[in-house]
C-alpha cells in the first residue's frame, strides 16, 4: 500500500503507485481539474508523475506561486511551439520564468517585428485552445544531443552537450513541438490562457558578447483574466511615470553618449538632488554621525588587501600614474577604515558613525544602465558604524527606526524587512554568526516590525538586513541596508584600545537609508509621477502676470517669496494667461500664483494648487504661511 499524507494531515491509501493526478480525482473533481502539478517533499512534480513510496503531498494550482510558477515555465513552451509553427527555420534556445512572466531566445535570420509578435501571440491562443496533452519523456544525453540535431536544433544539441554524459535528459513535448526542460509543465496547453507577449530584445548567446546575437520575446502570464489586466494596467502606469521620460518633459537631467552612464544634472534636477542631500545631511547631523570625505582614486594596493581587486575588478575603473595603478572607488568602505584608523580610538569613543555622500564609480555593462536608476557614477548616502559586538543590536534598533521616518518624509508607508543570514562559504565562527544573527534580529523585533529570513543569502563575512520599501505601484525596490563586517577591520588591521588596555577589533556595520541617491531619486520622480510634494519640488511655486500692468507686482510678489527661502519662477511673458497657467501647470508645479490689477491693488495673489484646484484669492502673507506650512509637514 501507498499511503499519501495530505496538507492537513489526513492520510489517503492507494493499493499500488499512484499519479498526483490519481491523488487529486481521489479528493474530487474539482481539485483534479484545477490541478497543475503536485509538491512533494519541497519538490515540483508534473501531475503525471508516478508516486512509489509512502510520501507527504500538496496538490499544485493556479492559487499557489508555485503553479503560477508553472504557467509561465510551460507558456515559455507555448511561445516556443508557436514561432516554430510560424517561422520553422527559426531556432530554440532557452525560455526561462522571470518576474511577471518569461522569455525565450531565438535565432532567426531577420528581426521579428511587432507584427510577427502580434501573429504569435494569436497562434499561441490557437494551440492553448487545442487544449493538447503536454507529456514528459526521459532520453540518455547523446541520444538526446542527436535527436536535436536531426531536428536542425543545433543550440539545444549544443546545451545538451554540456551536460555529464552518464546524465540522462528530459524532454517535454505537446503537438508537434518538443524540448529539453526540466519541467515541471502544466498537464495540457489548455490551462494556459491569460498571456500577453510584450517586446523583443537582443540577447548574446549564453551571456558571452562574442556570441551571436539572439532575439529575446519578453511574455507575461497570469492565472486569471483580472490578475493579466491589473498587471498590464500597472504597466501602462509606470509607463507614465518612467522617470526617464519625465527627467525630459520637467527638464532634470540627461544621460549623454558623451559619458555612458553618468548623469548630467539641469537646474531643476539639482535643485531636487540638493534637497535630497541636505536632508540626509541634518539627519546624518541629528542622529549621532560625523560627515567625512574620501578621495575618488585609490592604489591597487589598498584593494587588493580588502579582496575587492581579486572579486570585484571587472567591474572597477582604473588607471595608471607613474608607474603605480589605482583603482576608482566603487564603494566607499575602504577610506571609512583608513580614517578611523588615525590616530588611538578608545572603547570611550564607539560606537563611532561616519557618514559621507561618497561618490563611487562602477564599470556596469551597457546593456545593464537604466536612466538613472542604473548608473556607472553615482553618489550614496553612505555610512558606516564602528561599534563592539554587544553595541549591535542597539545600533540596529536606532538605525531601523530612524530608516522608517526617512522613508515616511519621502512619502513611502509600506517597508519589508528582510535578514540574510550566513552563507554556505563563510568566515568566522559559528558562535559569532549566532551572536550577530541574533542581534539583527533582536534588533529589528525591538524596532517593532515583522521580517522574513533569507537562509544563506547574507554575505561571506556577515548577516545583513535588506529594508525593502513599496511604491504607489506595488513595486519593491531595495534600498536600504545594514551589514555586519568584522572583516574588514581585520583585513586593514584597524583596531580601537579596551577598557583592559589591550587592542580590539571593532565591527564594522555598512549602512546605507536611500543607498544610491541617483536611484533613490529616479525611484522618488516615479512614485510621486513627477508631482513632488512641495518641500521637495524644484520649483515651488510659479508667479504668473496677466498683462504687463501688473509685471512690477509680480517682481515683487516672486521677490518677496525668494527672500523667505522659497524656490520661484517668474513668468512675464506677453502670452495669454490661459496658455502659461496650462504651460506650469504641465510641470506639475505645486501652486500658481495669478496676479491682475484687483490683486495688486488688494496686495494678493490668485491661488491655484496642483490639479488644477482654485483655492481663490489669499493675502500674501496667508500664501507664505501656507506653503512654510506644506514645507514643514512635508506633505
Amino acid at each position: 500500500m501507498i499511503h499519501i499524507t495530505l496538507p492537513d494531515g489526513s492520510r489517503r491509501e492507494f493499493p499500488g503507485p499512484v499519479t498526483v493526478a490519481e491523488v487529486a480525482a481521489s479528493i474530487g473533481a474539482g481539485l483534479a481539474k484545477a490541478a497543475l502539478a503536485g509538491k512533494i517533499d519541497g519538490k515540483v512534480v508534473d501531475t503525471s508523475y508516478q508516486i512509489t513510496a509512502d510520501s507527504p503531498l500538496s496538490i499544485v494550482t493556479a492559487k499557489d506561486a508555485d503553479g503560477l510558477d508553472v504557467i509561465r515555465h510551460s507558456t515559455a513552451h507555448l511561445l516556443a511551439y508557436a514561432v516554430k509553427e510560424l517561422f520553422p527555420e527559426a531556432q530554440v534556445t532557452i525560455g526561462p520564468v522571470i518576474e511577471n512572466g518569461f522569455y525565450y531566445d531565438f535565432s532567426y535570420k531577420r528581426p521579428f517585428t511587432p507584427e510577427d509578435l502580434l501573429a504569435i501571440e494569436k497562434k499561441m491562443g490557437e494551440l492553448a485552445a487545442k487544449d493538447e496533452t503536454v507529456t514528459r519523456r526521459v532520453l540518455p544525453r547523446d541520444e538526446a544531443v542527436a535527436h536535436f540535431k536531426s531536428l536542425g536544433e543545433h543550440y539545444k544539441a549544443e546545451i545538451i552537450a554540456s551536460i555529464p554524459a552518464n546524465e540522462d535528459v528530459s524532454l517535454y513535448r505537446e503537438g508537434h513541438f518538443e524540448d529539453l526542460c526540466r519541467g515541471p509543465h502544466v498537464p495540457s496547453t489548455g490551462k494556459l490562457r491569460f498571456f500577453k507577449l510584450m517586446k523583443v530584445a537582443g540577447a548574446y548567446w549564453r551571456g558571452d558578447h562574442r556570441n551571436e546575437m539572439l532575439q529575446r520575446i519578453y511574455g507575461t502570464a497570469w492565472a486569471t483574466k483580472d490578475e493579466l489586466q491589473q498587471y498590464l494596467t500597472m504597466l501602462e502606469e509606470a509607463e507614465k511615470r518612467d522617470h526617464r521620460k519625465l527627467g525630459r518633459e520637467l527638464d532634470l537631467f540627461h544621460i549623454d553618449d558623451h559619458a555612458p552612464g553618468m548623469v548630467f544634472w539641469h537646474p531643476k534636477g539639482w535643485a531636487l538632488w540638493q534637497e535630497v542631500e541636505q536632508y540626509m545631511r541634518r539627519v546624518y547631523r541629528d542622529n549621532g554621525y560625523e560627515e567625512v570625505k574620501g578621495p575618488q582614486i585609490l592604489d591597487k594596493g589598498l584593494w587588493e588587501k580588502t579582496g575587492h581587486w581579486d572579486k570585484y575588478r571587472e567591474n572597477m575603473f582604473v588607471t595608471e600614474s607613474e608607474k603605480r595603478d589605482y583603482a576608482l572607488k566603487p564603494m566607499n568602505c575602504p577610506g571609512h577604515i583608513l580614517i578611523f584608523k588615525q590616530g588611538i580610538k578608545s572603547y570611550r569613543d564607539l560606537p563611532l558613525r561616519y557618514g559621507e555622500f561618497g561618490n563611487c564609480h562602477r564599470n556596469e555593462p551597457t546593456g545593464g544602465l537604466h536612466g538613472i536608476m542604473r548608473v556607472r557614477g553615482f553618489t550614496q548616502d553612505d555610512g558606516h558604524i564602528f561599534c563592539t559586538e554587544d553595541m549591535i543590536q542597539g545600533e540596529v534598533t536606532a538605525f531601523t527606526t530612524l530608516l522608517q521616518k526617512v522613508y515616511k518624509d519621502f512619502g513611502f508607508t509600506e517597508i519589508l524587512y528582510k535578514l540574510s543570514t550566513r552563507p554556505e562559504k563563510r568566515i568566522g565562527t559559528e558562535e559569532s554568526w549566532d551572536r550577530a544573527e541574533a542581534a539583527l534580529a533582536d534588533g529589528l523585533q525591538a524596532s517593532g516590525c515583522a521580517f522574513e529570513y533569507l537562509p544563506g543569502e547574507g554575505a561571506f563575512y556577515g548577516p545583513k538586513i535588506e529594508y525593502v520599501l513599496k511604491d504607489a505601484l506595488g513595486r519593491q525596490w531595495q534600498c536600504g541596508t545594514i551589514q555586519v563586517d568584522p572583516n574588514l577591520p581585520e583585513r586593514l588591521d584597524a583596531d580601537f584600545v579596551g577598557e583592559d588596555g589591550a587592542r580590539h577589533r571593532p565591527i564594522v556595520l555598512h549602512r546605507a537609508i536611500v543607498g544610491s541617491l541617483e536611484r533613490f531619486i529616479g525611484i522618488l520622480i516615479e512614485q510621486h509621477a513627477g508631482a513632488l510634494p512641495a518641500w521637495l519640488a524644484p520649483k515651488q511655486v510659479s508667479v504668473l502676470n496677466i498683462t504687463d500692468g501688473q509685471a512690477d507686482y509680480a517682481r515683487t510678489v516672486a521677490k518677496t517669496l525668494l527672500d523667505q527661502g522659497f524656490r520661484v519662477e517668474l513668468d512675464l511673458r506677453n502670452e495669454k494667461i490661459t496658455r502659461k497657467i496650462r504651460e506650469h501647470s504641465m510641470q506639475k508645479l505645486p501652486y500658481i500664483l495669478v496676479v491682475g490689477d484687483k490683486e495688486r491693488e488688494a496686495g494678493a495673489v490668485a491661488v491655484r494648487a496642483r490639479g488644477n484646484l482654485d483655492l481663490g484669492v489669499m493675502p500674501l502673507q496667508d500664501f507664505q504661511a501656507k506653503l512654510a506650512g506644506d514645507i514643514a509637514s512635508k506633505v
